[in-house]
């Protein structure tokens, strides 16, 4: 079973209950730095983000079949106070505890169900090649920081990256890269549409700054439509890694895109530079 499969398992299993993002990945046999990514990747959620929605969930069920206590439901949630409980379930729903009491139905309610893991994509994977980097890579661009509600924007970042590939002071090369970088356990990270750079000095404040460590990397081909590329990441974090004997390492990660890649088509190839150690 996979680290992404165990882990709805387990929150299924013990939302109920005090639970955390570490006592997830343990009863997983991942880090929750790998938990975490894994997880986002495949489900579009953050593991805790999935946890509170299905609490949530859960407790509108039990306020639209006419829970008379209100802070019984939310101590049963997770939640210390009713003040608390409310704030999170009209940011879940859009409605009050008590307006979901009252109307005693979850018609037009965003329910999170438990997520069926029997349709994960599961591309082919070729085997990656192991490269070790002896210098730090700089690389300069745009950056914006998502969640997992609007990660789907990263190529409108791309749009308004393009034109300044090629007048990027002191550009190195005609590659460009898309640094996942600053995780936390929440789902956020940042994504920097960017180029190598030979250092900072003259970059237009307004360009995003990344100094990448020396690193050992496992780096995927992608060939198919960009488009698919969440599906190689899927693979990457769900079977390769827990098989491969590395672990992901606490470091950025990258898409790597040259003249192998077409920006106009989407198709071609372009590659992952997954960061991983030994255990």
């Amino acid at each position: 079973m996979t680290p992404v499969r165990k882990a709805v398992w387990y929150a299924e299993s013990h939302f109920a209950g005090p639970i955390s993002l570490e006592d997830v990945a343990e009863n997983c046999g991942v880090s929750p730095y790998h938990l975490t990514r894994a997880f986002a990747a495949v489900t579009g959620l953050s593991v805790m983000r999935y946890v509170r929605a299905r609490r949530l969930t859960e407790a509108a069920r039990t306020l639209a079949s006419g829970a008379p206590d209100i802070l019984t439901v939310a101590l049963d949630a997770g939640y210390g106070s009713h003040e608390a409980f409310t704030r999170a379930f009209r940011d879940q729903f859009g409605l009050t505890p008590e307006e979901v009491r009252a109307r005693g139905h979850l018609e037009t309610l965003d329910l999170q169900e438990p997520f069926a893991m029997n349709d994960v994509p599961s591309p082919a994977l070729e085997e990656p090649r192991l490269v070790t980097t002896r210098k730090p890579l700089l690389i300069a661009g745009i950056g914006q920081r998502y969640s997992d509600a609007t990660r789907a924007a990263m190529p409108a970042q791309w749009q308004r990256f393009t034109p300044h590939i090629g007048h990027v002071p002191g550009q190195i090369g005609h590659a460009t890269y898309g640094v996942v970088c600053n995780g936390d356990d929440e789902g956020h990270v940042d994504y920097i549409c960017g180029v190598e750079v030979a250092d900072f000095g003259q970059l237009p404040d307004t360009f995003a700054r990344l100094r990448i460590a020396p690193a050992q990397y496992a780096v995927f081909a992608h060939r198919e439509h960009i488009s698919t590329i969440h599906s190689t990441f899927c693979a990457i974090w769900e079977r390769w890694l827990p098989q491969s004997g590395y672990r992901a390492a606490d470091a950025p990660f990258f898409e790597r895109y040259d003249e192998r890649f077409s920006p106009d088509t989407g198709l071609g190839l372009a590659e992952i530079w997954m960061p991983v150690e030994r255990p």
